[in-house]
This record gives C-alpha cells, structure tokens and sequence, in this order.
C-alpha cells in the first residue's frame, strides 16, 4: 500500500487524490503521522527524503479566494503554479472542480462561462490534462497506472426539433408558413406539403438511426427538451399526444432518456423539476440523466438545483465553442461543490465534442473534423475515461447545411473497432 503523509486529511486532499490513486486502481492511505512510515509526501514542509510535491496554501481551506495563478512545469509538463508552488495535486482539484468558474463574473450572451476567459493555456483543452498530471505523480514515484484502459463509447442525441414539419399545429404551423411565403422559400414550402401528404420523410425524423445506434452501443443518451414554447425552446408541445407517444415508445426500448431543461429554465429549479416531472409521467419512470439545452449551466448553481430535484447523472461538461476536455478529463467524476466544501452525489459525465462545436463554431470542414476526433479519440484511449459525443436528431439526416454530416457520426463509432483492428 502507498501511504502518502500530508498535512491535514482535508476534503479537497481526499478527493484529489481519489481521482489521482483510486481511480488508477493504485491502493493509498493518507496519514497525517510523520514518525511512521510513509513513500510519498504532499505537504508544505521541504525538507523531506522521500518523492515529495509541495502543496499549495489552497488544498486545506474551506473558502474560494482569486489564487495568483502562472504556468510552470512539472516532470517536463506544464503545470499550474499556486502563489508560485509548483502543485500538480492542486493543478488537478482546480481543473477538474472548475474552481475559475465559481469566482468568475464574465459570462457571454447565454450566461455561460466563456472558453476564452479561462486561465488555462488555450491548448490544454485538447488534453486530458488531469490524467495528464496523474500520470505524471505516478511516474514521479516510480509507479504504473493497474487500471485496464479501455475506451467506453457513449453516443448522445440532444432531441431540440422533434420535427421539421410534423404534429406542427395552430399558430406555430401559420407562422412557419408564411415566414417561407415571406422568403419566397418555394422548396421548403414544397417540401413541407409533401411531409404532410406521406410522400416524404420528415427530415428531422431520424429516429431509426438513433434506435440503431442505440442497439449498437447500449449506453446511448437521448436527452429531451419538453419545455414551454420561448425564444430558444421551439419543440412540439409535450402535450401532443403523437409526441408522447414518440417518446414513450423509445422508452419502452430500452432507449436511455433524459431531461434536455430548458433555455427557459436556467437558474429556475422549480421549472426544472416541472419539466422532470413531466418526463417522467410520459416514460412511466424516473429520470436520473440531465443535459442543459444550449449547455447553459453555471456553477455551482445549476448543478445544486439538479442534485437537489433528484438527477444524479449531468453530461453538460464542455464547451459550446470548442472540443475536448474543459474538466480536464474524460472520467465520469462526483461533483466537489467548492461552494460546500464537500462532494456531492451527482456524478459528472464529460463530453469530448458536438456536432454544432465541429461545424458552427470551429467552421471545420468533415475531413478536417474527423482529424480532430481521432485526436480526442487517442487521448482517451491513452488516459482513461468514456467518449461521450454530441448529435442532434436535426444534424444526422444529411439534410440541408448537414448534408454529408452523418459520415462523422459513423466514423466516431467505428473508432473503437478500428483500433481493435490495428492493436
């Protein structure tokens, strides 16, 4: 057993080091006592004969305070420097707890902590940086990871647009009318007729896709957004019986649906659970899984009012603007609420790219997005954790600015059996 001597047992040691030892299947025990034996010290103190990391000031406090933060490295990696302690214990709990965000007042157009304000150099977000840094501590004390790396592939659909045209009713359906009338949009008007005549597929109807990729990779997501009408909510009322029964039927599958709350919903618990309870009465079960629509969330927020409505799963962790690792991992993790002091029970799924991200934000082009898959791919292949990706029904029917798109979901699953092929 490693016995690791610190200073104090504090909560923010324990969970770091959980996820540096525990979760590498490498058996530790934290001690406080110096007089017996220990290999490894995490401790204020410098002169120590054994592997030794100076801990930074932050790791026993209870409060959240604007740290003085530089890059500098750490067994010929970058790594943050605390007040100038080089720390890649406290590198790792302030990545992974997003400790910027909580004392962070910028936030862009949706309320959302903005990629380009974080302190982290750009590149990091393209690396698992805290299994980076867990790694490097191991080989720092001449140990290997025991755990068996293999990558878990999560598909995931974000259901926003049921459909295109279909069980469209009222003042909805007049308006999407005459907005194409408007335009002069005659193909769309053209296609719409045929939708509603049965001599055309919706074209946001994708879901035997998703049913087969769900009978594929039976860990498959399929969040739901059921909120009321609004600016950035535009689905089929929950109230259309041909939509509840749509639901209901994917349920009655075996496919896994969860919550997509609201745009309207942020910072609102109670229309959440509103939304969750609805879900519910449609599928006939609990929902424990939730996504933010728009991945609008802040912290800690929004993650308190979902773990205290009853969600015990969240897959919102990325960036809108990029792909990669904005927790620095792709390992499920329990959420340290910094602003408790304590870990909570929602587990935190990390997603590593969304479609929008690859073609809206980063304007990538499908060869150039496949590239860039494969990368993140590779770095989970290396280090650990589940490759949860982002589509929509909307964006896997090669329709309109999709067209041609589906061929990057079919090359994301079938990286597992690709790399199968070449070990």
């Amino acid at each position: 057993m490693l016995r690791v001597l610190v200073d104090e047992i504090s909560p923010r040691i324990e969970y770091a080091f959980e996820f540096i030892f525990g979760s590498r299947g490498v058996d530790y025990q934290l001690t406080t006592d110096s007089s017996s034996e220990f290999h490894f010290a995490y401790s204020k103190e410098r002169n120590i004969t054994v592997p030794h990391v100076e801990m930074a000031a932050f790791m026993t406090q209870t409060h959240l305070e604007n740290i003085p933060l530089t890059v500098s490295e750490f067994e010929g990696m970058d790594c943050y420097a605390f007040d100038g302690v080089v720390d890649p214990v406290a590198s790792i709990f302030y990545h992974i707890t997003r400790y910027e965000e909580y004392i962070s007042e910028t936030k862009d157009e949706y309320g959302r902590f903005p990629f380009l304000v974080s302190t982290a150099p750009e590149n990091w977000v393209k690396m698992a940086m805290c299994d980076r840094w867990s790694v490097a501590i191991l080989k720092h004390l001449g140990l290997e990871p025991t755990e068996v790396k293999e990558v878990n592939i999560v598909p995931s659909f974000d259901i926003d647009n049921t459909y295109a045209y279909k069980l469209k009713r009222g003042k909805r359906k007049l308006l999407s009318s005459f907005k194409d009338l408007l335009q002069f949009n005659l193909e769309r008007i053209k296609e719409r007729q045929r939708v509603l005549r049965g001599k055309m597929n919706d074209p946001y109807d994708t879901f035997s896709t998703i049913r087969a990729v769900q009978k594929r990779f039976p860990q498959t997501r399929v969040f739901w957004l059921i909120g009321k009408w609004g600016k950035k909510d535009r689905n089929i009322s929950i109230k259309n019986k041909a939509h509840r029964q749509l639901i209901k039927s994917l349920c009655d599958e075996g496919v896994d649906i969860g919550l997509h709350p609201s745009f309207g919903s942020f910072l609102k618990k109670e229309v959440i659970a509103s939304e969750k309870k609805e879900l519910e009465e449609v599928c006939g079960k609990s929902i424990s899984n939730s996504r933010q629509h728009f991945l609008r969330f802040q912290i800690p927020s929004t993650f308190a009012d979902l773990h205290d409505i009853g969600f015990k799963n969240e897959y919102s962790m990325g960036y809108a603007e990029r792909v990669g690792f904005r927790a620095g991992t792709a390992r499920p993790h329990r959420w340290f609420d910094l602003s408790r002091n304590e870990v909570s029970g929602l587990i935190i799924h990390p997603f590593v790219y969304m479609d929008g991200t690859l073609r809206e934000y980063m304007n990538l082009s499908i060869a150039e997005s496949k590239t860039v898959i494969h990368e993140l791919y590779d770095e989970v292949a290396t280090y650990g954790g589940d490759f949860i990706f982002i589509w929509h029904n909307e964006t896997i029917g090669n329709y309109g600015n999709w067209k041609g798109w589906k061929e990057v979901l079919g090359f994301t699953l079938n990286l597992g059996e690709k790399r199968q092929e070449n070990i």
